[in-house]
Parts: C-alpha cells; sequence; structure tokens
C-alpha cells in the first residue's frame, strides 16, 4: 500500500477511543447493547484500548469489527487536539466528537480521491482530481471549529461529481459498462458467477447477495452495502472504491481476490469454507443485521 492510503488506515494505538464515544448505537444484530452519542462504549479502558477487541465477534459486537475511520481517530486526537484527550480535558469532549464526525468524512473522500489520481483511464481529470484532493487535505488541516463549520456535505457532492467522471472513464471500455444499478435492490440477489465488470453498482444493497466466483473488476463500488455477502472466490482486485469496512461487512475466503489497497479480514475463512448463513427472520425473510453505527452515508 502506498504511503499516502496508509496514513488513512486507523492506528486505534493514536486514538482517545473516539468511535467507541462519540458514536451511538442501537441494540441489533451487531450490537448486543444500546448506547448514545457521547457515552463510552462499556468495552472501553481507561487506556481507550477495548477490552474486548479479542472476542468481539462472540459478544455480539460485529458492528465494532466493521466499522472503519480511515484514520480520522487518531488524527482528531493527535493532531487537530494536540494529544489533549476528552478525559483529561473534559470541556474539549464536545468539540472533539464533532471533529471526529467531520475528519472521517474528509478522510473517506480522501481515500477514494487518493485511488482516483492513479487511474490511468482517468488521466485527463487527473489536474482536477489533484486540486480537489488538496483542497480536501487543507480542509483536513483546520482546526476543530472550523471543522465544526464546515459545510462538509457540500464538498463531498462538489468531489463527487470527478469520482463519477472517473469512474465512467474507466469503466467506458468494460463489458459491463451499461449495467446501472445504482441504488439498487439487490438484497440476497443470486449473483454468482456474473460478469459485473464496469457495472455501476454506486449505493446498491447488495446485503446478503451471492456474489460467489462474480468478476467485479472495474465496477464502481462507492456506497454499496456488502453486508453478509458471499464473496467467496469474487475477483474485486480491480474493482473501484472498495474500502475496508465494505470488506469487513462481507463474507469472503482465500480465494477472494481485493485491490492492494485492503487487507483480507482475518475472520475470513480458508478456501472453501464458508460461514453458515444467517438464519430467516419471520415469514421467511433474511435476518438483516443492522447498520454499524457511524458509517458513512450512501452516496448515488
Amino acid at each position: 500500500m502506498d504511503a499516502d492510503r496508509r496514513r488513512l488506515r486507523a492506528d486505534c494505538a493514536g486514538c482517545f477511543g473516539l468511535c467507541c464515544v462519540a458514536l451511538p448505537f442501537a441494540r441489533s444484530a451487531d450490537f448486543p447493547v444500546s448506547k448514545g452519542a457521547g457515552d463510552p462504549c462499556v468495552n472501553l479502558r481507561a487506556d481507550f484500548g477495548c477490552g474486548v477487541h479479542a472476542s468481539l465477534r462472540e459478544r455480539g459486537f460485529a458492528g465494532c469489527t466493521v466499522f472503519d475511520c480511515f484514520g480520522a481517530g487518531q488524527r482528531v486526537s493527535q493532531v487537530t487536539f494536540g494529544g489533549r484527550d476528552w478525559r483529561g480535558s473534559p470541556q474539549e469532549a464536545a468539540p472533539m466528537f464533532a471533529a471526529f464526525g467531520v475528519m472521517r468524512q474528509l478522510h473517506e473522500l480522501l481515500w477514494y480521491l487518493t485511488e482516483a489520481v492513479t487511474l490511468p483511464a482517468a488521466a485527463e481529470i487527473h489536474d482536477e482530481l489533484r486540486a480537489v484532493l488538496v483542497r480536501t487535505e487543507q480542509l483536513a488541516q483546520a482546526d476543530a471549529a472550523v471543522l465544526a463549520g464546515l459545510d462538509v456535505g457540500a464538498h463531498r457532492a462538489e468531489a463527487n461529481v470527478l469520482l463519477l467522471r472517473a469512474s465512467e472513464l474507466v469503466r467506458a471500455g468494460l463489458p459491463g459498462r451499461g449495467l446501472a444499478r445504482r441504488g439498487a435492490d439487490l438484497i440476497g440477489a443470486k449473483l454468482a458467477g456474473a460478469d459485473l465488470r464496469g457495472a455501476d453498482l454506486r449505493g446498491a444493497y447488495l446485503i446478503a447477495a451471492d456474489l460467489g466466483g462474480a468478476d467485479l473488476r472495474g465496477a464502481d463500488m462507492i456506497g454499496a452495502d456488502l453486508r453478509d455477502a458471499n464473496l467467496a472466490g469474487a475477483d474485486l482486485s480491480g474493482a473501484l472504491f472498495v474500502t475496508q469496512a465494505q470488506v469487513n461487512a462481507a463474507r469472503g475466503d482465500g480465494a477472494t481476490r481485493l485491490p492492494a489497497a485492503v487487507a483480507r479480514p482475518a475472520h475470513w475463512p480458508s478456501v472453501g469454507a464458508q460461514r453458515p448463513a444467517r438464519r430467516r427472520g419471520p415469514a421467511g425473510g433474511r435476518a438483516v443485521p443492522g447498520r454499524a453505527a457511524g458509517r458513512a452515508g450512501r452516496r448515488r
């Protein structure tokens, strides 16, 4: 992974447990209890580490294992607030939590833009993409007061125009470029072995979909919901804008091919082994896990 992407990786050792405090979550298939925004998780230790980190899934905290702050936590903790933590400086707790929410969105955008400027097919707009990348980095360097007043939604919308154009340029020569399933309800869809090269899957609901052995190279995956999706043997090696959170939420195996910037989740089984499907809910409907707290909004 290149250095620009590496700094967008969460480093919990440098963070004051911000995702464990700032974000709310509700009791669901992803969390065994509920907590409000600003309330520390019951598992948060005095040193800001997680007391049950090694057994989160077994204890019902699967939502924690799929959350990704894109490195926003350590930046807010160590840079924006200069190493002052919310316990030692309680008057800064609220500003710190607010800054974390904005920073996470900026860092997620940096993740996408950093990838976009490396796409050869999008060379004609690389200068424009770099300009937005620089502007996003400048915003991320602002102090807490500026971050609090930032219209991050407007900035993301501006950047998204260029990200969409980059996607279109990459997908132009691929077989599935005309397969537009943006925001589509594909929950539980049977797509095993499908040729989805170049498909537009932005914001698609692929919850519990069977994508086993599917070819997703060149597919635009921004905002696609892959919770409990079967990716065993699927090829995402050239998929566009894949995040660690998306992969962590899915079910893959040793044969799943991933983009170089995304790590293979430790909880994935080896080749051929798959965990049992989720139990079905009332009336035969699939029991779908709740959305993890703080996940980015869907972008279409």
